[in-house]
């Protein structure tokens, strides 16, 4: 596996506002892609976790730092990893960036509670643990300065 899973997104016109950069809520709809392509690119669907094993990842925190504007027909990679396992919690960071122009648009960083569907905490089944341990998905030295730099600001 990369060090990252990524995700192709098309700024559609509707995602702008009047000036046309694109809202800043919808940052969060693609950071769910890339949660969703991330666990497809682990080697599992989301859905089946869901469906199979009564396991839903809630997000329980969300942060976005939006760096440059993206526009109307932009083309972003959304690039997701897993930042911190535990057994009742994940986080993952993202990087929002250009294809075309390679500049970073955003980071963020969500965090997550493994819950039932009626959602209630519980711990996250064994046989995801190995998906989601952050330190057997290395990073590149600056990718990996990106996001920890991030995180230590909020904390």
């Amino acid at each position: 596996m990369k060090e990252y899973a990524e995700a192709t997104v098309r700024v559609r016109y509707a995602e702008t506002d009047q000036m046309g950069v694109v809202y800043h809520g919808n940052y969060f709809t693609w950071f769910e892609v890339g949660r969703v392509e991330l666990c497809r690119q682990l080697g599992f669907e989301y859905k089946q976790m869901e469906i199979e094993d009564d396991s839903f990842i809630v997000v329980a925190e969300a942060s976005c730092r939006y760096k440059r504007p993206a526009r109307f027909d932009d083309v972003l990679a959304v690039r997701t990893r897993v930042t911190e396992s535990q057994r009742r919690t994940i986080r993952f960071g993202y990087e929002v960036l250009n294809q075309a122009s390679g500049e970073l648009i955003a980071t963020g960083e969500t965090l997550h509670v493994i819950c039932d569907r009626l959602g209630r905490p519980k711990s996250l089944p064994e046989k995801y643990r190995c998906y989601f341990e952050a330190d057997s998905h290395p990073r590149p030295a600056d990718s990996r300065a990106k996001i920890s730099s991030t995180s230590e600001k909020k904390r």
